[in-house]
Formats: C-alpha cells, sequence, structure tokens
C-alpha cells in the first residue's frame, strides 16, 4: 500500500513536467483534459467496485496528471512563456 501512495505521490511533480513541455497546446487541449478525467473517474470507480486495486490506482494517477494540466492551462503566467 505504500508502493501505491507513493506512485500517486509522484503523479504530481510528473503532471507539472507534462504541463511544462506542452505549455503550448495547453489552451487546446482543455476539453480532452475534462473528457481524460471524467473516463478515468468512471473507470477507477468501476475498478474499485469490481475489486481491482491496480486499474483504480492507474486511472487515479491519470485522474491528478490531467487536473494538473487542466489547472496550469487557466494559469496565464505558465500558457505565455515561450521556449
Amino acid at each position: 500500500m505504500l508502493l501505491e501512495i507513493l506512485v500517486l505521490v509522484l503523479a504530481i511533480p510528473i503532471g507539472h513536467l507534462i504541463a511544462w513541455l506542452a505549455r503550448d497546446e495547453l489552451i487546446a487541449g482543455r476539453k480532452w483534459f475534462k473528457a481524460i478525467i471524467f473516463v478515468s473517474a468512471l473507470i477507477g470507480s468501476w475498478f474499485y467496485i469490481a475489486g481491482i486495486k491496480y486499474i483504480t490506482f492507474t486511472s487515479l494517477f491519470i485522474i491528478i496528471t490531467a487536473s494538473i494540466s487542466l489547472i496550469k492551462s487557466y494559469d496565464k503566467r505558465w500558457t505565455k512563456r515561450a521556449l
């Protein structure tokens, strides 16, 4: 259980890294980030009920990384910088 929590905590810096690498695509991808979060929440809930933990944790990882990208897409200082 400790390893799963550690991997979920590592989703935060990985989400920031992905958002930083794809700064120019954040605004255009807002609808897709919302869709990814929604679908991952549905899949994670379904497999949590079914008792399959590793898919549930994978869905949580995806939700965290996509949420960070969605939050960063609204940050003007983050998206206006050119590479």
